[in-house]
């Protein structure tokens, strides 16, 4: 009897893991569940040790290759890019099969896309940064690795961890003052967003802001906007709430960059 009650706990506990991978339920918390491994391609691009390319298709500049990404950064095909919606989330890779494998995990953020080759072909595919590709070699034989060509790896969904740092926002250059959009970068935790909502100073009611492109996020109510602006976030996994109050200064200029004092944990 205690076989079969062991055995029945065993399949429940399965089943379980199982539908919450494949549904996505609310308040999913990437940090209590076991790592979730699956099986992917890999390439790299850009300069040996650089950040691939400057900023790429979310959106983040230059500050891709800059503290906290680090030049850990990844273009990432079709089907987790998710029409940019998955910009910002992080991911576990390692890769076993090459003689210059450590077998040991990097932690890279998605912060560009791969169109077309097997980043289109391939059920999932990571055209890793040059630094990213090295950083699952064994000491000394970075380039070694990065000479196998296409690679096979593991990759897994993680938390995203930027300790010390709080969200920053980058004002879109043709921000002006009847259209507002801005660059959400550095978001911890699910690392990606679900939705983003400004507020007025004077206001009383949050105006829902929609992707404009990769980690853009755009508000355009017909009128004039008057700051300061708070800003609103709704993780993608999670769903949890975080409001970066009055962030956007009155005086805000297009191209500026503004710092919070919260971020995801």
């Amino acid at each position: 009897m205690a076989t079969n009650s062991s055995h029945l706990l065993f399949l429940c506990l399965t089943t379980f893991f199982t539908l919450s991978f494949a549904i996505r339920p609310k308040h999913f918390n990437l940090s209590t569940f076991a790592t979730h491994w699956s099986t992917a391609s890999a390439t790299w691009y850009g300069s040996p040790d650089g950040a691939g390319s400057d900023g790429g298709s979310c959106g983040y500049g230059d500050a891709v290759s800059q503290a906290p990404f680090y030049s850990m950064v990844t273009g990432i095909g079709p089907s987790l890019y998710n029409a940019g919606k998955e910009c910002g989330a992080c991911y576990a890779i390692k890769c076993t099969q090459h003689p210059s494998c450590s077998r040991k995990s990097a932690r890279v953020v998605i912060t560009d896309f791969c169109p077309g080759g097997p980043c289109a072909s391939d059920h999932a595919h990571f055209d890793l940064s040059g630094t990213a590709f090295g950083a699952m070699a064994k000491p000394g034989q970075a380039k070694h690795l990065r000479d196998a060509g296409v690679l096979k790896i593991r990759f897994a969904r993680v938390k995203c961890d930027y300790s010390r740092t709080n969200l920053v926002f980058h004002v879109d250059q043709g921000s002006n003052p009847n259209y507002f959009a801005v660059v959400v970068e550095f978001e911890g935790g699910d690392g990606d967003l679900a939705g983003v909502s400004l507020k007025e100073e004077s206001g009383h009611q949050w105006l829902k802001m929609v992707q404009s492109w990769g980690a853009v996020w755009k508000v355009d109510p017909g009128r004039e906007l008057h700051p300061p602006f708070s800003i609103r976030l709704i993780s993608q996994y999670s769903e949890q709430v975080l409001v970066a109050k009055n962030v956007i200064p009155s005086g805000w200029s297009p191209g500026a960059t503004y710092r919070s004092v919260v971020n995801y944990v």
